[in-house]
């Protein structure tokens, strides 16, 4: 493992202005994007639909530090034989890769799932390497259902699990992201989304510390301390971005060179506002930086402005650019609402 290395990566993920593309959907979740704008999900059409992301010049020199790719993707050319890692790389963004399997049914503890994939990582990784990923993604998924879920065995045999996948990537010279998504599908709200999310914390650093990964190598990608979606009483901004600033700087080490957020189901702005009252508010209480991991948020309104169309190509990419460059913002603290609709 070389730590330096990897540290010089990671620092660059998070490097101020910037954050990450997630474009790592699976070929289930990138046809269901696809239905929803009357699109066939053909390979072709994906590779169509991404190369116009990666060719967005503005958005990915200014404001992508990194891309997240499927294990499609990072095999693809783009229709002139380039192929789109080395498109990523020419942007000056580095390329990255979703490694774990997905979640599944966690056995024993019925509505709850662990992610699996760890089987045949270890080359999986030198593939990827010497396909030009230099940092990868493994998601947890933690649910918040009822008093009684999550589970403290749910929760320790995610966090063990990341803690493997990350020990493997940083020995293949890859920068882990770990990703331990606290859900906000429920009903839940706000203090109880802390207290899973500190619990899930608290338990990944140590099962980190147990398995030697270097903090200095890794990157956090969680979710905001927020309510559940069918929550009668939404947090405002300001208390999301209290409650998630103060969360992260009881459980996430000073050791650790920056937390990229997912947007977990909010809205473009909505994930653009917290993240910005984040930096905005506490930039100078915070020993880490703080960054964004967006698909959702970065691609719904590129992906609509597109419809699988070549002549919506120039539209897509200015709707990619403007969200890229309103999270850019925000990861500075310097994005307001009235910029939203600039020209």
């Amino acid at each position: 493992m070389d730590l330096t290395a990897l540290n010089k990566i990671a620092n660059a993920m998070v490097a101020p202005g910037k954050g990450i593309l997630a474009a790592d959907e699976s070929s289930g979740t990138i046809k269901k994007r696809f239905d929803s704008i009357n699109v066939e999900s053909t390979e072709d059409m994906r590779r169509d639909y991404r190369e116009m992301l990666f060719r967005t010049s503005e958005a990915m020199r200014d404001y992508v530090s990194g891309v997240i790719l499927f294990d499609e993707t990072i095999r693809q050319s783009a229709k002139d034989g380039t192929p789109l890692v080395k498109l990523i790389e020419e942007a000056g963004s580095i390329p990255g890769i979703k490694v774990d399997k997905g979640a599944k049914d966690l056995a024993g503890a019925p509505g709850e799932k662990v992610t699996e994939g760890l089987d045949g990582l270890r080359e999986r990784l030198k593939e990827y390497y010497d396909l030009g990923a230099r940092f990868a993604k493994w998601r947890a998924v933690i649910d918040i259902a009822g008093d009684d879920i999550p589970s403290g065995y749910c929760i320790s045999t995610n966090v063990h699990a990341l803690a493997r996948y990350a020990a493997l990537c940083q020995e293949a010279n890859i920068v882990p992201i770990v990703e331990p998504e606290v859900l906000m599908d429920g009903d839940h709200d706000i203090d109880r989304c802390y207290d899973v999310t500190e619990f899930t914390l608290k338990s990944l650093f140590d099962e980190l510390y147990a398995q030697d990964v270097a903090l200095e190598g890794t990157i956090l990608k969680p979710n905001m301390v927020i309510a559940g979606k069918k929550c009668p009483d939404q947090a405002s901004v300001a208390q999301v971005a209290e409650m998630t600033v103060k969360c992260f700087r009881a459980c996430v080490p000073a050791a650790l060179p920056g937390i990229v957020f997912l947007s977990g189901g909010q809205s473009d702005e909505e994930a653009t506002a917290h993240l910005n009252a984040m930096n905005a508010g506490y930039k100078d209480k915070m020993p880490w930086a703080l960054s964004f991991s967006y698909g959702r948020a970065l691609q719904a309104a590129p992906l609509k402005a597109w419809g699988g169309k070549p002549e919506n190509v120039p539209a897509a990419q200015a709707a990619f650019a403007h969200r890229a460059k309103m999270n850019g913002l925000a990861q500075l603290g310097e994005w307001s609402d009235g910029l939203e609709n600039a020209a």
